[in-house]
């Protein structure tokens, strides 16, 4: 045990000194840590109900009108989004470093983010409300919030998780992240997508909360739904999970010092350089994995023309097979490490990608034709190809959440422990430098070619450049540099 730590596991009361974490320092209590987890589980049903499955395709289908110009749109909103997080992410985490506390960043954001998601109520079809560039506004402000929120949120596990439960702590975080977007994608569903337009038994009569469907309010409603889950998931981590002391620094003379470290790093950048290939790496990889799930929604009911419905049932089976695939991963990454989990989630990612492109409404693998006729009686993915691209989507997501899980490990294992919210601020950096370029590949793919097809095509190169730079990097824990 260091020199203080007593002191800190005395300040703590939900540290114990029974078990050690990746920064040193005694591991929180199984409460303090399995807490941690719920800040994922607040971020993550925004992510899936907004972004990926209901809000994004309908503001790109209705609001926008036209799915091309909406995918492309998008596209140019993350592009934005990466290069204002670009400019700020690192500076922010070696801030939090300098001042030693994470959770008011982690409140702030979640505040800021709320009222964001509570907006889009407002966004109307047909460029009504805020209207396409308001909308795009608000979209870019949760953005930019979401991934800061994240910085300092995963800053935290090094510091809180047993070394031999750091991976399984990060997959349970993936895991409650999905049974959130799945319970509330069930509920949207069944309270104001269904009743009404099925005769089910079980159903009610009409949407609940008097939920119109002619203007769209099934779909807008997911943003305040976010809102407040956010809000009430991230109390158990600002109530229960052990902080950072407060330094005595005054936070002018910490952001000065933290603005320094910053730069001290990129000079010892030879000296950090199995944590620079990493990011480097990870720059391309994780973007690719990240855009295929992000424009997913908005392709599949571009080329299939699927309603909100058929996205919301697409959704919940998709966050079952991610939840899954947290749980799987984090299994893996404690037995078979960090890097070898990693690089076998990626892998199959590209293989899966490829399929997922070469499924259109009459064809699969390309140039193998099918018959476009429904081969069963449900108004649901009744094409031959519609099942295809579903089934094969949900292999994309059991390998895409562990490759998330395990590149959060992976950072959590080789960065030095008293800078992990400054390279954890990289870590951000590395997933937002390409978050601008992959999404500004897709947009320009997609208006290049005027295809849906091509623009998601497009993600399969940075996949692959990421896993053949990931081949040289080492599974070793950094150190600081010394002057």
């Amino acid at each position: 045990m260091r020199f203080g730590d007593e002191r800190i596991a005395a300040y703590h009361p939900f540290m114990r000194s029974g078990e050690t974490t990746l920064a040193g320092t005694p591991a929180a209590s199984p409460l303090g840590y399995y807490s941690w987890t719920f800040g994922q589980a607040a971020r993550d049903p925004y992510y899936i109900m907004v972004v990926i499955y209901i809000f994004y395709p309908y503001f790109s289908n209705t609001v926008v009108g036209d799915p091309v110009k909406g995918q492309s749109l998008i596209g140019y909103l993350n592009a934005i989004a990466g290069f204002a997080l670009a400019l700020t992410a690192p500076f922010l985490g070696a801030i939090a470093d300098k001042n030693g506390r994470r959770k008011p960043w982690v409140g702030t954001t979640v505040i800021l983010m709320a009222i964001g998601a509570w907006m889009l109520w407002y966004v109307l079809p047909d460029d009504g409300g805020f209207g396409i560039w308001g909308a795009f506004l608000i979209l870019l402000l949760i953005n930019i919030t979401f991934t800061v929120s994240e910085v300092f949120h995963n800053a935290m596990l090094p510091s809180v998780a047993p070394v031999s439960k750091v991976g399984a702590v990060s997959g349970v975080a993936f895991a409650l992240g999905n049974v959130g977007g799945l319970a509330l994608m069930l509920f949207v569903l069944f309270a104001f997508a269904l009743p009404g337009a099925q005769d089910w038994a079980f159903l009610p009569d009409a949407p609940l909360w008097g939920i119109d469907r002619a203007p769209h309010e099934h779909d807008r409603i997911v943003g305040p739904i976010a809102a407040v889950w956010m809000i009430i998931f991230t109390l158990p981590v600002l109530l229960f999970t052990p902080d950072g002391e407060r330094s005595s620094t005054p936070m002018i003379a910490a952001a000065r010092q933290g603005i320094t470290d910053v730069i001290d790093t990129f000079r010892h950048l030879k000296h950090y350089a199995n944590i620079a290939l990493y990011l480097l790496s990870r720059m391309f990889f994780i973007d690719g994995m990240v855009g295929v799930m992000t424009f997913g929604g908005v392709y599949a009911s571009g080329t299939f023309g699927w309603d909100t419905t058929t996205l919301l049932i697409f959704g919940l089976c998709t966050s079952a097979s991610a939840m899954m695939g947290a749980a799987i991963g984090g299994k893996l990454d404690d037995h078979l490490g960090s890097i070898r989990t990693l690089k076998i989630a990626i892998a199959v990612s590209s293989i899966v990608l490829i399929t997922l492109i070469s499924v259109q409404p009459d064809s699969v693998l390309f140039f193998v034709p099918v018959p476009i006729e429904p081969i069963w009686a449900l108004p649901y993915f009744n094409s031959f190809a519609e099942v295809m691209y579903f089934c094969t989507n949900q292999v994309f997501a059991i390998f895409f959440v562990t490759g998330l899980s395990s590149s959060r490990t992976l950072m959590a294992r080789i960065s030095p422990p008293d800078m992990a919210t400054q390279f954890f601020g990289l870590f951000a950096l590395s997933g937002t430098v390409t978050a601008f370029l992959a999404p500004l590949l897709v947009a320009t793919a997609t208006d290049w070619f005027d295809s849906q097809r091509a623009g998601m095509s497009s993600l399969i190169f940075l996949m692959v450049i990421g896993f053949v730079l990931l081949l040289w990097v080492k599974e070793e824990q950094g150190k600081r540099a010394t002057v």
